[in-house]
């Protein structure tokens, strides 16, 4: 495969030809069996000459993603319950009915998780344009307030796609508290770069849950991926991590993918296992990891928060993945956080499936919350 087909967002990597990494003693690099691995063919064979495939290939991306927004928008059932009043609100309103319109605006945004911060900044904003005169019906209010919350989410120039510089291997780091679903989130992150034509190593480094490690092995058999798992038992995750970054670096992958321990973001000393990582990762490649992906639970609302803003002052995390929007999803906590932390979201994922983790879209997630 040349340079060339691979998405912009993982070029450029140096072609290097290297000899295999040396045996550990505390990792072993495991290779999928070839009676499990998927035939090889070639994906990028050229069909651009065939009648219609260019028109055949727009439909199928469209419709593709058509499904993707109606998988978000199933996720925020509950969200969207709780913003129908404003519906309600805005249909008769009438200027002289402005405080009173605005303060049932204003709990309905808590009660949809947005945070008092962040409701009160959007409120006074609707406020200030409607006396001003610059809205003039209820259509233009609401309007106006979903134009607020995706300004709030687009505003600071965050960029929602991965930032993989230039160095191989690109290292990505996978951080947050117990139960998030920080696993199932690399295996399908690590679907995606696959079937983006990148080479892709797992790295274990969950070694406090004993069941870690054959979960990933999992995802690795699901996604064609190597992963390397320490040997022993009580090995320290960061001696994990450095051992498949080196692997990664010597046996020319393009990304390492790398799991880590769920902890809370209120315990001290496995917060800073985080750094030790991070530090050891950045010995074997500098300026890695080139990015650490929070992962949050979209049903826990606004402990998002607390959450997001500890593991960001302990190890810089530099985007999020919002999990289990299949579910009752509380997703007016994320416009909090972005706007708080200034860390963008950038993926979503929207269901059980290994196709189920999708790129954040903040237009198609202000549609979603809004009836």
């Amino acid at each position: 495969m040349t340079s060339s087909s691979l998405p912009s967002h993982l070029l450029p990597f140096p072609s290097k030809q290297s000899s295999p990494a040396p045996p550990s003693s505390t990792t072993t690099l495991l290779r999928i069996p070839p009676d499990r691995t998927p035939t090889r063919i070639s994906r990028f064979r050229c069909s651009a000459g065939q009648t219609g495939f260019f028109s055949k290939l727009g439909r199928l991306i469209k419709e593709k993603a058509r499904s993707d927004v109606e998988k978000i928008f199933s996720g925020f059932t509950k969200t969207r319950d709780n913003l129908a009043v404003i519906d309600e609100l805005l249909l008769y309103w009438n200027l002289s009915d402005t405080d009173r319109v605005l303060d049932e605006l204003e709990e309905a945004l808590l009660v949809a998780d947005f945070g008092p911060r962040i409701t009160v900044k959007i409120v006074e904003s609707l406020r200030d344009d409607i006396y001003a005169g610059k809205l003039k019906s209820g259509s233009e209010i609401k309007d106006a307030l979903k134009k607020s919350i995706l300004n709030l989410l687009t505003a600071k120039g965050l960029k929602t796609e991965l930032r993989l510089g230039f160095r191989k291997p690109a290292v990505i780091m996978i951080v947050g508290v117990n139960g998030g679903g920080k696993t199932t989130s690399l295996g399908k992150l690590a679907n995606r770069l696959k079937k983006d034509g990148t080479k892709v190593l797992l790295a274990a480094g969950d070694t406090f849950r004993a069941a870690a490690s054959d979960q990933l092995e999992i995802w690795a058999e699901r996604t064609g991926c190597e992963i390397v798992v320490a040997e022993k038992e009580n090995a320290k995750a960061s001696s994990v991590l450095s051992q498949a970054v080196k692997r990664g670096k010597e046996q020319g992958y393009d990304i390492v993918l790398c799991d880590t321990s769920g902890r809370l973001h209120t315990n001290y000393s496995l917060m800073e296992e985080l750094v030790s990582c991070k530090k050891v990762i950045g010995k074997v490649v500098s300026g890695a990891p080139n990015e650490i992906l929070q992962v949050l639970d979209g049903t826990t609302g606004l402990n998002m928060l607390p959450q997001a803003r500890e593991f960001n002052d302990v190890v810089g995390v530099t985007g999020l993945i919002l999990t289990k929007l299949d579910g009752s999803a509380r997703g007016g906590c994320v416009v909090s956080v972005v706007d708080e932390l200034g860390i963008p979201v950038k993926f979503v994922g929207v269901g059980e499936g290994v196709e189920d983790l999708q790129p954040f879209d903040a237009e198609a997630f202000v549609n979603a919350i809004f009836p």
